[in-house]
């Protein structure tokens, strides 16, 4: 599956932005979801994911109540909207897809699709 992450752009501190993840004709179905970062000279870190077997989502108490990650099904796509953003959120993002299962994690190797990420800078 070719992942494709979209979105990303510059923007001052406080203001939004909505990343897209999709892939042509892929449906999602019931695979775990997850968005990931990864800014310079930092390991990639999770930050919302989704279990498509239990609709369960976790954040990553960095975004959490700023974030929110949502599934589109009749678009095929997921979106992360991301809201009041701040300086320590530049980074490359990335969607991911992991096999079906309940709740969902941040780890990576849970994950066997990648995007090739989108750029997020967020400056005055």
């Amino acid at each position: 599956v070719q992942l494709q992450a979209s979105g990303g752009g510059l923007v001052q501190p406080g203001g939004s932005l909505r990343l897209s993840c999709a892939a042509a004709g892929y449906p999602f179905g019931r695979d775990t979801i997850g968005w990931f970062r990864q800014a310079p000279g930092k390991e990639r870190e999770g930050i919302a994911c989704m279990s498509g077997q239990d609709r369960s989502r976790k954040y990553t108490d960095s975004v959490k109540g700023r974030f929110t990650l949502s599934k589109n099904n009749a678009m095929e796509t997921v979106f992360l909207q991301m809201n009041s953003l701040e300086p320590d959120d530049t980074a490359v993002y990335y969607c991911a897809i992991g096999r079906t299962r309940f709740g969902c994690t941040f780890v990576p190797g849970d994950y066997e699709s990648w995007g090739p990420g989108t750029l997020v800078t967020v400056s005055s």
